[in-house]
């Protein structure tokens, strides 16, 4: 039998180095898919990746199992990704697929206007994100940016298929209101 993620992390906090090893090879392909879409490019993303993990090692006594082990290393890759943008303050943080998504205008094209905007899009996108609860930026960044249904977010973290769908819905409202600069409840 498997050990879950969050035993794995529990018996790492505890010092068996195996026991991470073994946590990053059953993560590294979701919390790649997620910063290789928050980043400009894969060596941005490579870089997030590691800093993610090192992160995590560090913050091992920090998880507590209130949610996911995988929402909480998400939740560092995010974060991650944020720092990096900040380092590297106008490079774009959301590659094109996102933008999409969210019905942003995809691809950077030649008119430098257009790219501005586009960066000022992303940064806005980004910034309103960073003011959701954490709940909502877990299950928007689960959802939205690395591909999980809303009912798989949902058997993750013990609610039912219904809730979980209406968490992220009421997600996503918070975050639109966010990035029209309003409150919603």
């Amino acid at each position: 039998m498997q050990d879950s993620e969050g035993d794995l992390l529990m018996r790492a906090a505890a010092g068996e180095r195996d026991a991470f090893d073994v946590f990053v090879g059953t993560t590294s392909p979701s919390v790649w898919r997620l910063v290789r879409r928050l980043t400009a490019d894969a060596e941005t993303a490579e870089e997030v990746l590691q800093e993610t993990y090192v992160a995590a090692w560090r913050g091992l006594a920090g998880f507590r199992q209130t949610s996911s082990a995988r929402s909480w290393l998400l939740g560092i890759a995010r974060k991650q990704a944020a720092r990096t943008w900040r380092r590297r303050a106008g490079q774009p943080t959301f590659a094109e697929p996102l933008d999409a998504e969210l019905g942003l205008a995809a691809g950077w094209g030649s008119d430098p206007e257009l790219a501005a905007s586009r960066a000022e899009d992303r940064q806005r996108l980004l910034a309103a994100l960073s003011t959701l609860p954490e709940a909502d930026q877990e299950v928007i960044t689960r959802c939205d940016l690395e591909g999980s249904t809303a009912v798989e977010f949902g058997a993750e973290n013990g609610l039912s298929p219904n809730a979980s769908r209406v968490r992220l819905h009421r997600a996503r409202l918070r975050l639109m209101a966010a990035l029209r600069g309003g409150q919603h409840e």
